[in-house]
């Protein structure tokens, strides 16, 4: 009977010990000579029988390493499951079995102890748990990585031990993985298992939506939007992304959660920069290698940790951090000293941002042409696009290999975006000064009440204009800029440099207020109105007729509105002390009081 008992075990059963597809291995009911406790013990023994080829069904439906007897076999073909991670877990579940088939031969030989059965009745129990929880939540990838690693971490040394051996061969896969991306930029992932994907993230979540957007009442002005100012947060729009240059990203879900995202992060990083040369070995002699040639000693170092009977995050960490900051001074070196950065963002400045101002002005003035014949613009803003007009001036930048990295499409459309915004503002203040430059010329004929209308409307505009344009281009573009390089210079690494630029774009959004709706409309309603008046003074050079008068009225309504709306919106931001750089706005425009002692208005008739 021991050696029938011997064979169940080892999952052959046959007349004394049964198997039924329901409950597995159990004791003959047909044997009177058996005890009822001793039928108790041998179905104990059974259960643990049943584990075992429920153990090696699950190891052959997934890799056809066990062989298994045809009449209590299941069908591999209905689970769904597979993946490189999965026949990794398999392999280490069957290296886990390989004791107790060791054990079952050595007790042909022995009399059946009372420690064999206590170890394997207390670890087979566990680890099914594992097999079940795979097998009915479908758990695919690295996704198993967790699931092993969680019931890992349990009080049973047996069952911690067997299973942080089969974690340790599933880790060889991730650790393949990890060589080919990081050394080689290839991503092996036929069946998306790795935590690293091909294609852009899924994007933020919109649960919070409906509380970002309540009302501060600040002129309209929402939580949202503050928070916007606050952060620092770029305009996420569909337009700006760039598919083709985000090709990689994580796949969070897939991540265990003893590998932090902090080093997720460097291990996308490494190998997209890796790939980036790969696909770009045009230039071989100039790029070199951007490991440095240490791709050997890096790859043994991976097959070292692989080796490594548990996981251990410190060494882990050390060597990506290694990888990555070779990478990291690599593109530094080539960005910095041989691809000219610091030259590109002058020119960057100088053209996208109006550094250049006498050039600009010498355009706005060929682009305006007679500016007695110009007509009254259309309703629009710098960040709409009509298909003709100045909002729809940009300008298009060839970007040099490896600056791409750096200056992607969506960082060029934003640039585009403050250029057009910044051009707007230096137009009008051009032609408010066209407008003076006509006054001075008339100045010596008689003037009447309109005139004084007119002429103080101007110079109330251009005190708002000239103040905008001055925080615009000191506070704003050339405090960002003068940290940006110090950033640059300060740091050799790439990612600081990736990191300093990017605060620095999102700086120039926030403060330029283009991310905050209600200023940013009101700055632009302003500017709008003041060209209408360059254009009604253009074309009445000589005292206004009575329609001219209305025109006349109707801008200096709407200017003294929309100048109050502005003071109210910065004055009640800088009361909640949200910003500030609406503060910055607010003292360059109120330096000497005179905003404030308007009550806030300009350009009406009683100042």
């Amino acid at each position: 009977m021991i050696h029938e008992l011997l064979l169940a075990l080892s999952g052959y059963p046959g007349t004394i010990f049964t198997w039924n597809k329901r409950n597995g291995l159990q004791v003959s009911q047909d044997l009177p000579f058996l005890h009822p406790s001793e039928t108790s013990v041998l179905n104990r023994l059974c259960k643990m029988g049943t584990d075992y080829v429920r153990f090696t069904e699950f190891i052959e439906q997934h890799t056809g390493h066990v062989h298994q007897q045809e009449h209590y076999s299941s069908q591999p073909s209905q689970t769904g499951l597979h993946g490189i991670y999965l026949r990794a877990f398999c392999t280490g579940l069957n290296s886990m079995l390989q004791p107790y088939r060791q054990a079952l031969l050595d007790l042909e030989k022995e009399v059946l102890g009372l420690e064999f059965t206590f170890e394997f009745q207390l670890l087979f129990p566990s680890v099914m748990v594992v097999v079940e929880t795979i097998k009915s939540q479908k758990i695919h990838g690295c996704q198993i990585l967790e699931t092993v690693y969680k019931h890992s971490c349990g009080g049973l040394p047996p069952v911690r031990m067997a299973l942080e051996k089969i974690l340790a061969v599933c880790h060889g896969v991730m650790y393949k993985q990890l060589a080919a991306w990081m050394l080689h930029g290839l991503l092996l992932d036929q069946s998306e298992e790795f935590f690293v994907k091909q294609g852009p993230s899924a994007g933020g979540a919109t649960a919070a939506q409906e509380e970002e957007e309540e009302d501060l009442g600040i002129g309209g002005l929402s939580g949202k939007q503050l928070r916007e100012l606050q952060d620092l947060r770029l305009i996420e729009e569909e337009n700006m992304l760039a598919p083709s240059l985000q090709q990689f990203s994580l796949r969070v879900e897939m991540l265990p959660s003893y590998i932090p995202v902090r080093v997720a992060e460097k291990i996308l990083f490494v190998g997209e920069s890796v790939q980036m040369f790969e696909n770009h070995n045009q230039s071989p002699s100039r790029a070199g290698s951007i490991l440095k040639h240490q791709e050997d000693m890096f790859a043994a170092e991976l097959h070292r940790l692989k080796q490594q009977p548990l996981f251990s995050l410190v060494d882990f960490e050390n060597l990506v951090d290694g990888i990555r900051s070779t990478v990291a001074e690599h593109l530094w070196t080539l960005m910095v000293e041989e691809s000219d950065l610091l030259g590109q963002l002058k020119i960057i400045k100088d053209f996208y941002l109006l550094g250049r101002g006498e050039l600009y002005q010498v355009f706005i003035d060929l682009a305006s042409g007679n500016r007695e014949g110009t007509t009254p613009p259309q309703e629009t803003s710098p960040r709409e696009a009509p298909p003709t007009g100045w909002a729809a001036l940009g300008l298009a930048y060839k970007v040099q290999w490896p600056l791409h990295i750096l200056f992607t499409p969506a960082v060029l459309e934003k640039y585009n975006v403050v250029f057009r915004y910044l051009l707007s503002v230096r137009r009008v203040q051009s032609e408010l000064q066209h407008c003076w430059a006509l006054q001075m010329q008339r100045k010596h004929l008689k003037s009447n009440q309109t005139d004084a209308v007119k002429w103080r409307l101007r110079n109330h505009m251009a005190f708002l204009v000239d103040n905008l344009q001055y925080y615009l281009q000191v506070d704003v573009l050339e405090s960002q800029f003068s940290q940006l390089l110090q950033q640059i210079n300060a740091t050799r690494d790439f990612e600081s440099i990736r990191l300093a630029h990017d605060h620095f774009l999102s700086n120039l959004l926030a403060q330029s207020f283009i991310l905050l709706k209600p200023v940013f409309h009101c700055l632009n309603e302003i500017l709008e109105l003041c060209h209408s008046f360059c254009s009604l003074v253009s074309q009445n050079l000589g005292p206004l007729d009575e329609r001219g008068a209305a025109q006349l009225d109707i801008l200096v309504k709407g200017f003294s509105r929309q100048s109050f709306l502005l003071f109210k919106i910065l004055s009640s931001v800088r009361n909640h002390q949200i910003n500030s750089d609406l503060a910055q706005l607010l003292l360059r425009l109120d330096y000497n009081k005179y905003y404030t002692q308007a009550g806030g208005t300009l350009g009406s008739f009683g100042l």
